[in-house]
């Protein structure tokens, strides 16, 4: 579902890159994590990944179309929710998630579903009626995940999703990651949240200053008794002396 080979980001003005032989992939039915601390490069990874940032060098496929070649029909196969997640604040949540689905293509049929099945899972209720401009901080980031999630993507990418959501909204957002993943498609996160990343994952990359330290199958890491957030510390330490 997404294969990212060698990528590098240099930002203007700055000399060394912002991240630097990234190679990662994600295969349908998982739910990968990308685990670093705050500027370890988690979210230019993402950026990349998704579009919003030119890259150096590198490869980026998903769903089997390069981004840099087919970027109309690469897009078409992710939904993604920024840890900014701005929005048309002029429209109402409905409007939004109707645009969202315009652009999709997806049939009125198939919106009407999705739609019913987001506003049980989000609980909105007739605020999504309401203008965006009036919605709290974790009201903006559950429209944003219904706008991304409208056309039931086959890679759903997301940038610290879980910060700002309520603990309901929470617990039914991992739930739906592992529902989506058990039906053929591709999670894939960025966090510094290692308890979620150590509950949520099957496989996990440790990010840190721009480079991937480690790729952990987090089954067959469970199985050697070590703690997630003692390695984690450990090896990105390590790495800060070097």
């Amino acid at each position: 579902m997404l294969k990212v080979e060698n990528l590098a980001k240099k930002y203007n003005g700055k000399n060394g890159y912002a991240i630097e032989n990234i190679s990662l992939n994600g295969k349908g039915g998982e739910i990968v994590g990308l685990l670093g601390h705050n500027g370890a490069g988690k979210s230019t990874t993402i950026k990349c990944i998704t579009g919003m940032h030119p890259y150096e060098q590198g490869t980026i496929t998903i769903a089997g179309f390069d981004l840099a070649k087919n970027p109309i029909d690469a897009k078409r196969n992710f939904g993604y929710v920024s840890d900014e997640f701005t929005l048309f604040e002029r429209m109402t949540g409905f409007e939004f998630i109707n645009f969202m689905a315009d652009v999709y293509r997806v049939s009125e049929e198939d919106r009407k579903d999705r739609v019913e099945l987001f506003q049980q899972m989000f609980a909105l209720g007739d605020s999504i009626y309401n203008p965006i401009s009036s919605y709290s901080h974790g009201m903006k980031q559950k429209i944003s995940f219904m706008g991304a999630l409208i056309h039931n993507p086959k890679v759903f990418i997301l940038d610290e999703p879980m910060v700002g959501l309520d603990p309901y909204t929470s617990s039914q957002v991992k739930a739906f990651f592992k529902k989506h993943s058990q039906e053929g498609n591709l999670v894939i996160f960025s966090s510094h949240n290692l308890d979620v990343v150590d509950k949520l994952c099957d496989r996990v990359y440790i990010i840190d200053q721009g480079r991937i330290l480690e790729e952990i199958n987090i089954k067959e890491f469970h199985k050697t008794g070590k703690d997630l957030e003692e390695y984690f510390l450990s090896i990105t330490k390590r790495v800060a002396k070097v």
